[in-house]
């Protein structure tokens, strides 16, 4: 397999003087409930060497366990159509804009703490603030995935959640392939280490500036695998 970059992404990043490659590695269309191990041994053992460490996108890994909220199993209410109307539509993926996941957030946080966020995200809009809202409605709303279909069709049908225990996950890929792996959630604006194996002593911040750039790729490059390897 040849070790190359995404397209408009650099296979070298300098991180306080230490050099490290990232590699995209190419996978199958990954579907509902395919086994997270089964993918790491197929696409990672081949190429893996010791010392290196890989980086798996938290979708793939609900993907796996099947951690998603279906359309259809969601009744949308008025206050989530109301409020949907007046929330910032991003770059970075579904947001509230959305009315399903405004519903997904009143479902999980409750009426009164979603209309608090809500008042504070517009208060906050005059001063120039950003992501109150979710802030105060916290991150497996933040984070919350799909509910449409523009790369995927079959994603307009489903939410897709955090991954359920990201560090046991990490240290199970560690214990039956002997691979150090990363969960993480990534986009243009910023990465997220939800879980890493105990194997990795790297502390997250300097794992976020390996990853600074997004290298990974969800879309059409079907690249949610990196790895990374200390020059």
């Amino acid at each position: 397999m040849e070790l190359s970059a995404n397209e408009n992404k650099k296979v070298e990043i300098d991180v306080d003087g230490e050099i490290y490659n990232r590699y995209a590695i190419k996978t199958h269309h990954i579907q509902l409930g395919e086994n997270y191990i089964d993918l790491v041994k197929q696409y990672v053992l081949p190429i893996y060497q010791e010392g290196d460490m890989i980086t798996i996108s938290e979708k793939i890994i609900s993907l796996c366990q099947k951690n998603v909220i279906y359309k259809k199993d969601m009744k949308v209410g008025f206050m989530a159509k109301f409020l949907s109307k007046f929330a910032m539509r991003t770059e970075a993926g579904i947001g509230v804009d959305s009315p399903y996941k405004m519903q997904f957030a009143i479902n999980l946080c409750g009426r009164l703490k979603v209309l608090y966020a809500a008042i504070a995200a517009g208060f906050g809009k005059l001063f120039g603030k950003k992501g109150v809202f979710y802030k105060i409605v916290g991150k497996e709303v933040a984070e919350l995935d799909g509910f449409y279909g523009k790369n995927f069709p079959e994603y307009a049908d489903f939410g897709i959640m955090l991954p359920k225990d990201p560090v046991g996950v990490c240290n199970e890929i560690y214990k039956k392939t002997g691979v150090k792996a990363i969960i993480i959630d990534a986009n243009d604006f910023g990465v997220d280490i939800l879980g890493k194996s105990d194997e990795i002593k790297i502390e997250d911040e300097k794992l976020q500036k390996m990853l600074k750039d997004n290298p990974a790729g969800q879309s059409k490059q079907q690249t949610p695998i990196i790895l990374i390897r200390k020059v």
